[in-house]
């Protein structure tokens, strides 16, 4: 990639590293403080992405709503709320989510097939699309348009396998991770990286930033080493 956002992957898992439980339901497991947290990463945003799968099953974006966060964004010339971003090939969704109802503004990152069923529909802002040659939405090609746009700073929220292409890409710059006391189980729960896995010789390698435990939770920051 040449320009793109400088991209923060935020997530709350379970002690044996699952995002989700093997039914991958949209219930929330974080605490009080794990919400800060989050609120605090969205907000110092300028756009938020994930990829289809994490809409479908939470059906919902993460906005920014307290006052404290709301006030910090209008005193630096931000919007209320980040840009919500969608990346998806099939462009297909629930068009009577919650997310749809929300007052924030909508992107679609998607391939020129998934796109046309919301050319002319309001349920996204913006609909921008990127083929790759296998199919895919073309991450390089969107990431450098975001960028173009605007979005220099993004906070991925999910899931497995959508970050699991960032990272094959080299377009994760920051991970920002919650360890909460449970144990999910479960082959087929989603963990933070799904997808195929990577390699040896070509793991991605962390720099630990910052470790803060808070209550019975751990707050891990790392910052992605460049190869």
């Amino acid at each position: 990639m040449k320009q793109r956002p400088h991209t923060t992957v935020v997530l709350a898992m379970s002690a044996d590293g699952k995002i989700s439980d093997v039914l991958r339901s949209s219930e929330k497991f974080g605490s009080a403080a794990d919400f800060a947290h989050l609120e605090k990463q969205v907000a110092l945003a300028d756009g938020v992405i994930v990829g289809g799968g994490t809409l479908r099953h939470g059906e919902s974006a993460m906005r920014v709503i307290s006052d404290e966060w709301l006030a910090d964004r209008q005193q630096n010339g931000k919007p209320p709320q980040p840009v919500q971003i969608v990346c998806t090939r099939s462009g297909q969704f629930d068009r009577t989510a919650k997310f749809f109802k929300q007052a924030i503004p909508r992107w679609l990152l998607t391939t020129t097939e998934g796109g046309k069923s919301w050319q002319n529909d309001p349920g996204f802002d913006r609909v921008l699309t990127f083929d790759a040659p296998d199919g895919t939405v073309d991450l390089s090609a969107a990431f450098q348009a975001l960028f173009d746009r605007g979005i220099h700073r993004l906070a991925v929220l999910g899931g497995g396998n959508f970050i699991a292409s960032l990272f094959q890409q080299q377009a994760v710059d920051e991970l920002s991770l919650t360890v909460c006391p449970y144990v999910f189980g479960g082959k087929n729960a989603p963990t933070p990286v799904d997808g195929d896995g990577f390699h040896p010789g070509e793991f991605p390698q962390l720099e630990l930033l910052d470790v803060n435990p808070v209550g019975e939770e751990v707050f891990l920051h790392y910052r992605v080493k460049r190869r």
